[in-house]
């Protein structure tokens, strides 16, 4: 008796999928769209190793298989996982193996179950390699260093026995009081579209139908426009327009489709009134019917459970979100109960089965069925240590420089004194979604200096603050080393390290609300209504550059502090995001001259929040500033210094005047700027080109938009010249026949080092 066609590892996905589902009871068909238990529920440690839970056992046959397990090999305090119960590296692929063999061998089918796992800026694991969070790599402007790191973080995943990594790509920092900021590549949607695409070939490899044993799906969270929450409030409501959604909101997660991403997640937000869970929009009209989707969409935690509220009841909340779009659950209670769902007429079996068939053509896409077991797969950890520096060195950004204190290594320094709550903690420079770090993982920045100090040079320390609240009586000692030292390095910011006392929602996000001990400032759920350093930072920073000793100021944060004018008191203020465990050594080679700095401003800094929002990318309207302060940020996006300088000749376009009509085909114009380093050392130079429509259009526009970058490296007294396409994509616009298309109008097409300094060369486009 032959196989089953399902079983056929030749035949096209959709004849494979088709023949599987015909043999499936219902029963089975609800089991493979969800993602109900918590992987870390699915096993326990015992003596001799890991044993599986009677509850997995219970769960399997309940739907007689499994859809999906989440965060099997997931380490955090929320999950209560640490190094002592958790699955380390050595043991990774055993247990993943040890999950599927039951899966497979104690069900009537023998589906393969998807394990999924988080890999926000790497896998999410103990012993799994930390890269620096989103907004860091965005600060990078450099999308091939990312898509190399997140091909090895893919194979990392896969090795240990995943197959799905959940990764934050679509979101945009529209608001920095947001705490989950730091998870977002930038405020822009072009450079989020970039590093999108990115994103995906690396962790998925080369397009097409299947994906390789050494990569692993990717679900892009989130789907759509929870970064423009109102008031930067975690999971609430959205005030978007259609064209401000597609305009901005929309832009990487087309990028992610195109590129061919397995699956995307949607979000918690509202939009228009209606849950993303459930917009039936949102997921069936655009992402299906207009962009043509065939991946599945994953729900984000506990979110199906909220349409409660609005269904009366769970089965008819989970109908709710299967009529929308939403394909597989995750860990809510209304998913399990779809057969009666089914049964009461609430929604055809015919949706439910389009729903298993986009999960099981992922299992098919990822050879499940033919090599369901990881077995023994060697993984090169260092290697994706080494990215993990060179991605912190490379986010390093110098906001302010008086053009003689960096880098140190030029200067004559008896002793520096390395001052601050952010100067001697590895947690708190690897962001939020991080499991625990064995001991000994990584360099904080104090021990980066000491490390890069010449010989003879003394390092000393004081914390001289909290992380949070207003105590100051460790100031006095921070001051007196200061003031005894030839340079400070005073390191402030922020942190997302989850601690043993935190408190959780149901969801995972942290509950840090004021007056408790956690020093959490930025991460899932914690959001800030002011953005200034607190209390006790702020008085250290006054106290420290107060002693007349030349301050450098170095930002560890997962968000854009809202900073004071620092021209008159800091020598230099670099921003370094949370780097990653490594981060400590790459500071430190920027401070030293190792390297240079060449990090730009993936956001605007704001000088404070009450002038929200500051992104550069507003429409253009005639204003004239608040009465009390500017309405310009401090820093703004694209900004970023190096230790020499740079100017920039008049962009000059091939052709003034083009036609609508000569965008069919291949760029009809191109731009070419001049580039020089007037400097005497060298720099990488990240050269932005900015389209801006002066007359015209269908829409009121917007000031600049991004249009394209590049990255180029000059000596001293080196120049070169930089020539950019302008096509379609440069020019676009999303008109209201709710399409993008280039309108005639005129457009000035500006280049420069940031989106504050650029020169302009006129275009028109005519009818």
């Amino acid at each position: 008796m032959s196989d089953p066609l399902f079983r056929d590892p030749e035949a096209p996905v959709a004849d494979r999928v088709a023949d599987l589902l015909s043999r499936m009871t219902l029963t089975e068909k609800v089991g493979q769209v969800n993602q109900r238990m918590y992987g870390w529920d699915a096993y326990e440690r015992t003596p001799s190793g890991h044993r599986l839970t009677d509850a997995f056992r219970a769960e399997v046959a309940a739907f007689d298989g499994m859809g999906a397990l989440y965060g099997l090999q997931r380490a955090d305090p929320w999950s209560g996982v640490t190094a002592e119960t958790g699955i380390g590296a050595a043991d990774g692929a055993r247990v993943s193996d040890a999950v599927q063999r039951h899966v497979v061998e104690n069900t009537r089918l023998g589906v393969p179950v998807l394990l999924v796992e988080e890999m926000p800026h790497g896998m999410q694991a103990l012993d799994g390699t930390v890269l620096p969070v989103n907004l860091a790599v965005g600060a990078t402007w450099d999308p091939e260093l990312y898509e190399e790191a997140a091909a090895v973080a893919a194979a990392q995943l896969r090795a240990r026995g995943g197959h799905v990594a959940l990764v934050s790509a679509l979101d945009l920092v529209r608001d920095p009081r947001w705490g989950r900021a730091e998870e977002c590549f930038g405020e822009d949607p072009y450079l989020a579209a970039r590093f999108t695409e990115a994103l995906v070939r690396g962790v998925q490899g080369p397009s097409g139908d299947r994906i390789g044993p050494d990569h692993a799906a990717v679900v892009l969270k989130h789907f759509a426009g929870q970064g423009a929450t109102v008031g930067g409030r975690n999971s609430a409501a959205t005030e978007l327009g259609a064209r401000e959604l597609h305009e901005v909101h929309l832009v990487a997660a087309l990028a992610g489709v195109r590129a061919g991403a397995a699956g995307l997640m949607a979000a918690y937000n509202e939009f228009d009134g209606v849950p993303c869970a459930a917009n039936h929009h949102l997921l069936t009209g655009i992402l299906r019917e207009r962009w043509g989707f065939g991946g599945l969409v994953m729900a984000d935690g506990l979110a199906v459970d909220r349409l409660v509220r609005m269904a009366g009841d769970q089965v008819a909340a989970g109908a709710m979100a299967l009529r929308a779009g939403t394909d597989l659950s995750l860990w809510d209670d209304c998913y399990p109960r779809l057969a009666e769902a089914v049964r009461r007429g609430l929604v055809e079996e015919a949706t439910l089965d389009t729903a298993v068939g986009r999960v099981l053509a992922l299992k098919f896409r990822l050879g499940l069925f033919e090599r369901p077991y990881a077995g023994a797969r060697g993984t090169d950890p260092a290697r994706l240590e080494r990215l993990s520096e060179r991605i912190a060195r490379e986010s390093v950004t110098l906001l302010e420089h008086d053009g003689v204190t960096l880098p140190l290594a030029g200067r004559r320094i008896g002793a520096v004194a390395v001052i601050g709550p952010n100067a001697d903690s590895v947690p708190q420079q690897i962001g939020d979604y991080t499991a625990p770090q064995r001991p000994g993982t990584g360099s904080s920045l104090l021990a980066g200096i000491r490390a890069a100090a010449p010989e003879g040079t003394a390092v000393t320390y004081a914390r001289g603050c909290g992380l949070v609240g207003g105590d100051l009586s460790d100031l006095p000692e921070a001051v007196s080393l200061a003031s005894a030292a030839d340079v400070a390095v005073l390191v402030l910011g922020g942190s997302s390290a989850r601690g043993s006392g935190t408190r959780f929602d149901a969801n995972g996000a942290a509950v840090v609300a004021s007056g408790n001990p956690v020093e959490m400032t930025c991460g899932e759920g914690v959001d800030l209504a002011e953005l200034e350093l607190p209390e006790a930072q702020s008085a250290l920073l006054d106290a420290v550059t107060a002693t007349g000793t030349p301050v450098v100021v170095v930002l560890v944060q997962g968000r854009p502090h809202a900073l004071p004018d620092l021209s008159g008191g800091a020598a230099a203020v670099l921003s370094a995001w949370y780097p990653g465990p490594w981060g400590g050594t790459a500071v430190a080679d920027v401070l030293f001259g190792a390297a240079v700095p060449q990090g730009r401003l993936p956001v605007s800094v704001p000088r404070s929040a009450a002038q929200l929002p500051v992104f550069y990318n507003g429409k253009d309207h005639d204003y004239r500033g608040y009465v009390d302060q500017p309405a310009t940020p401090r820093h703004p996006f694209g900004h970023g210094l190096s230790y020499t300088t740079v100017e920039y000749g008049v962009p000059r376009l091939s052709l003034s005047s083009v036609a609508v009509a000569g965008f069919d085909g291949a760029a009809p114009v191109s731009c070419t700027v001049g580039v020089v380093n007037t400097g005497p050392r060298p720099v990488r130079e990240t050269v932005q080109l900015y389209v801006r429509r002066v007359l015209g259009g269908s829409s009121w526009p917007r000031v600049r938009e991004l249009r394209a970058f590049t990255q180029v490296q000059l000596g001293p007294g080196e120049g070169t010249e930089v020539t950019f396409p302008v096509d379609a994509r440069t020019l676009a616009s999303f008109t209201h026949a709710g399409e993008w298309a280039v309108e005639p109008g005129e457009f000035a097409i500006e280049a420069g080092p940031s989106s504050r300094r650029t020169r302009a060369a006129g275009l028109t486009v005519t009818a």
